[in-house]
């Protein structure tokens, strides 16, 4: 245990390391939120990858899929045709369009591309994206507490303080450079767990000559969810809802604001085909390896165990079990990443979003690029503390990661990745559709998800989705811009 401490210690000090360096390469606001459009096409789908996942793809997803079972396969799919949708229908022309506009962020691009004069655009996401982005974060400082109590015997508390600190600090200090940099190396670490891991653990459970569904068997009579079934044991409309539920966290990969900036910052836009392949060869044993971990995390514990144990700790307990001490502290440094790429992206976009957004173009003040950046910073420390808050709350709660990331992923997809699909593809989109769109999609987010009668129905990731889209179509072509 003690190897792996210091190896998890070592990839700290590198973190801090590497945003200590990027510092002195934020001269501009352009280089603190997209360093400077300048990312090479490895560095951009690492990076991507590695934000869009986060702890959830390492803790949540595993522990879901020894719960729940085999209807979290549905997920699996979902995810990867998601990534693969976003990287076809959204990269491309996005780099394309915020550069001819001159935009730093999805708010302001929307803004310019509609000459949006009331600003309502502007007013309206960036609150969305502060809001939600509070939540995810907060999810993911949750994380850290789990993977510190797993590996050190750290009081929850204190592993939460500790990854909201060092996130915070890193992402003050190197802005997006930093961001972009860590992350490629943390998608490394993450590729490495999600594949790796699965495969020594597989090789092992090949050994033991059990099969697979009688894990899954012994899950449903623990779990009670009819984890052995692709629908839960659910027929008609019931079953049809329950692999709707999984598929439908593939559409929020066509509007998360932290991810589609790797688009926007890539250095030219006729390499978002290279970036696109790397991204997506990327997704697919990644996303299947994090499925597996639950799986083959009921072979190695029991599938009682967990009744105990919090399934969402099973991948650094796999690691530590069948791994030697020093790849396992790479691999759990890798679920750190997981958490750390995602807080680090969406700290600088809410940033931005009160910053650049909200306080130079919607109040339309006038601030030196120094001093700019500088209010960045105070704005991300502020908003690290309220996701701090919210983190503890969630733990006093006892909430799953799975949940927490589900709502703030629904309120953040379906409001922006409506508007933009709407406005790369369809020409009759309009400023009063785009506005709507973004109403619908964060109120539907809010109210389907807080009743669960609502919820068991249809997921609110599917439904807020496509009614924030049928609003942006139905106004844009009941009233345009010139009425």
């Amino acid at each position: 245990m003690e190897i792996v401490n210091v190896i998890f210690f070592l990839y700290l000090t590198l973190l801090l390391f590497i945003g200590f360096v990027s510092k002195n390469f934020n001269q501009t606001q352009e280089d603190y939120l997209l360093a400077g459009r300048s990312l090479n096409p490895w560095v951009t789908a690492f990076s991507e990858r590695a934000s869009g996942e986060s702890a959830w793809l390492l803790l949540a997803l595993p522990g879901a899929a020894i719960i729940y079972g085999l209807v979290e396969s549905w997920t699996v799919l979902g995810i990867i045709l998601g990534i693969i949708s976003s990287w076809n229908l959204i990269a491309k022309k996005l780099r394309e369009e915020t550069e001819k506009y001159n935009a730093l962020t999805i708010p302001q691009y929307l803004h310019l591309r509609f000459n949006d004069s009331s600003n309502l655009i502007l007013l309206f996401s960036s609150f969305i994206i502060s809001f939600f982005f509070l939540f995810y974060v907060s999810a993911q400082f949750y994380a850290s507490g789990k993977i510190f109590e797993s590996l050190f015997g750290l009081k929850p508390l204190y592993g939460i303080s500790l990854g909201a600190f060092i996130t915070i600090l890193y992402t003050l200090m190197g802005g997006f450079y930093a961001v972009a940099w860590t992350d490629f190396i943390q998608g490394i670490l993450m590729l490495g767990t999600l594949v790796i891991l699965p495969i020594i653990g597989f090789l092992g459970y090949i050994k033991s000559g059990v099969e697979i569904n009688n894990l899954f068997e012994i899950a449903n009579e623990t779990f009670k969810n009819n984890n052995s079934s692709f629908f839960s044991g659910k027929v008609g409309f019931s079953a049809f809802a329950a692999a709707l539920g999984g598929l439908s966290w593939g559409l929020g990969y066509l509007g998360q604001p932290h991810l589609v900036i790797r688009y926007m910052a890539i250095r030219n836009s006729n390499e978002i085909s290279i970036a696109k392949k790397i991204a997506i060869l990327w997704a697919v044993p990644g996303i299947f390896g994090a499925f597996f971990i639950g799986v083959l995390s009921m072979h190695y514990f029991g599938v009682d165990y967990f009744l105990t144990t919090d399934p969402e700790k099973a991948m650094p307990l796999l690691a530590m079990e069948i791994l030697h001490p020093i790849i396992a502290g790479l691999f759990i440094s890798g679920a750190v990443a997981a958490m750390m790429s995602t807080a680090d992206s969406q700290l600088l976009v809410a940033a931005s979003a009160l910053t650049q957004d909200f306080y130079v173009q919607y109040l339309g003040k006038k601030i030196k690029q120094h001093l700019l950046i500088r209010l960045t910073r105070l704005i991300i420390m502020i908003l690290g503390f309220i996701a701090y808050l919210i983190a503890l709350l969630s733990l006093f709660n006892q909430k799953k990661i799975f949940g927490v990331v589900s709502y703030a992923w629904s309120g953040l997809g379906s409001s922006f990745g409506p508007a933009l699909v709407m406005t790369l593809w369809y020409k009759k989109t309009t400023r009063y559709g785009i506005i709507s769109g973004l109403i619908v999609g964060f109120i539907t987010t809010i109210v389907w998800s807080n009743f669960k009668f609502l919820n068991s129905f249809l997921s609110e990731r599917f439904i807020s989705f496509v009614f924030a889209f049928l609003a942006i179509y139905i106004v844009s072509n009941f009233k345009n811009d010139e009425n």
